[in-house]
């Protein structure tokens, strides 16, 4: 076990917070990097024990002082504030930071797809984050998430009305993941660093076709939810457009049983499983 602290960036955000979660409930030291301390999410983990500091991904002058004198570094970077040459302003800095603090471990939370060319600008940006990543010299793991669980909690309200709308087929398989699981398997990274440096892992807890979700979230809620196919021409935002459309085309290629074999120590989540949680209550 670290003696020293483990740092989180973005530690109160949902990737950050997963990791922070899973990293204490081992008994790890954490050390969370925070825009403002005095926050009530900030403030909670400092009543939990964690090392609460003052900084953020477009504070360059921030990380270096946070990295200092630590077991490793829980690593990620967003386009969706300020755009993705942003995104790889924030890598830039996290690994200039990394390599003049000397960090022994840094672990990159990208995007499963990030290494296909798939054209979409937020993967694209975190392969160009990769790619100077595994040129330089800090110790790293790159682990490349697919579509998280609670990303469809953007359409509660939907749901909840009988309505599952997703742009793909009903027979299409969406790879996906809970954030429990993203912070479960970091955490496990970042504490046996040395079984899984220099290597890029993707993960998946399950894939279900969007006919399944809907049967699913039909028996949890005790009512029909229909899927819904939403047509690509309807969405808007070029880069959801691209994620769509890749997601349509080759679509993620994580080996979920090699990979779930691999690593039974993971309790991985099933949408199913994920769904009973999230709707809890909502009968």
């Amino acid at each position: 076990m670290a003696k020293e602290p483990i740092l989180v960036l973005a530690a109160t955000g949902g990737q950050g917070r997963a990791v922070t979660d899973a990293l204490l409930g081992r008994g790890a030291p954490v050390r969370a990097l925070v825009r403002d301390p005095g926050r009530p999410a900030a403030r909670a983990l400092a009543d939990r024990g964690v090392e609460v500091v003052a900084g953020s991904l477009s504070d360059p002058g921030s990380l270096a002082p946070a990295m200092t004198g630590v077991a490793g570094v829980f690593a990620f970077t967003t386009p969706f504030e300020s755009g993705v040459e942003a995104e790889v302003a924030q890598g830039r800095a996290i690994l200039n930071a990394a390599h003049r603090e000397r960090v022994p471990h840094l672990v990159f939370s990208s995007v499963a797809g990030a290494d296909q060319d798939s054209g979409v600008p937020h993967f694209d940006s975190k392969a160009r984050v990769e790619a100077e990543l595994t040129s330089g010299d800090v110790p790293y793991t790159i682990l490349g998430p697919t579509y998280f669980f609670d990303n469809a909690l953007g359409e509660a309200e939907r749901i909840l009305g009988g309505v599952l709308e997703l742009p793909l087929p009903s027979d299409r398989p969406l790879q996906q993941l809970a954030r429990p699981d993203l912070g479960a398997f970091a955490a496990e990274v970042l504490l046996h660093p040395a079984a899984y440096a220099g290597q890029r892992l993707e993960l998946a807890g399950d894939a279900p076709t969007p006919a399944r979700m809907a049967a699913t979230l039909s028996e949890i809620l005790g009512r029909e939810v229909r899927h819904e196919q939403v047509p690509l021409t309807a969405i808007g935002n070029p880069d959801m457009h691209a994620m769509w459309t890749f997601l349509n085309g080759p679509g993620y290629h994580v080996d979920i049983p090699a990979l779930h074999g691999a690593h039974p120590e993971i309790h991985w989540t099933t949408f199913a499983d994920w769904a009973r949680r999230a709707f809890a209550g909502a009968r």
